[in-house]
């Protein structure tokens, strides 16, 4: 599998992680024994790279390295400030017809203590499919921007989840009637979940990095059948 790199400097590395695919190795994911992208950058590029943030490892999209270990805090710190801004592109069940702001905390799963987490959700594009889905005759979606305020795991997932628009193909937090349906409607398996841009500043060259990470092949055919242009 070749990742796609959108970015690479004396600093950085940032790439367009594809759908299912581990970052690293951990606790959570002790069971699954496939190439994480670590490996696979490695592999690639030959260079050992580190991680300044998270992404699930079912949800595609850009995702930011660095080269050397001493830097890893220098980048996290623009994560930590809130100064880097992230945005997401997910499709969720029924319609989202107004920008909304979701606030409910979200626990952490080590200590189980539930933190302060907020989300912003954009209407981009909707559709009404005559495609019965339990318990209703038809099924309605909605593709939205989320914008994460703050930096929970799972936590788009979850927020989305609890104002009842859980994103198509998550199988944890998500509708298993819609994600059946579009498995078995359009052969379309992955979490419609993509980290879709980042935009921050350098903190060592001071310049502006403003990236946008291409949408894997199950986005480009829902964006097509449901004729969305926006």
């Amino acid at each position: 599998m070749k990742v796609e790199v959108l970015f690479e400097d004396n600093y950085l590395v940032i790439v367009n992680k594809p759908n299912n695919v581990l970052v690293h190795n951990s606790y959570y994911a002790r069971n699954i024994k496939d190439a994480t992208l670590l490996h696979l950058l490695k592999e690639q590029l030959n260079i050992v790279l580190y991680p300044i943030h998270r992404l699930d490892r079912k949800t595609s999209g850009v995702l930011v390295l660095a080269k050397q270990k001493e830097h890893v805090a220098q980048f996290q710190e623009l994560f930590n400030s809130n100064t880097i801004k992230k945005s997401y592109l997910a499709i969720v069940r029924g319609f989202v017809e107004e920008k909304l702001e979701i606030t409910t905390p979200v626990k952490n799963p080590d200590t189980k203590v539930y933190k302060d987490a907020a989300t912003s959700c954009k209407p981009i594009e909707t559709i009404e499919l005559d495609i019965a889905v339990h318990p209703y005759k038809f099924s309605r979606y909605s593709l939205v921007e989320l914008i994460p305020k703050t930096g929970r795991m799972h936590q788009l997932r979850i927020h989305m989840n609890k104002i009842s628009r859980p994103i198509v193909g998550d199988y944890k937090y998500g509708d298993r009637f819609h994600n059946r349906m579009f498995e078995n409607e359009f052969a379309c398996k992955n979490i419609f979940l993509h980290a879709n841009s980042i935009q921050f500043k350098h903190p060592v060259l001071e310049t502006t990095i403003s990236v946008n990470a291409t949408l894997p092949d199950d986005w480009n055919k829902i964006i097509e059948l449901f004729n969305w242009k926006n």
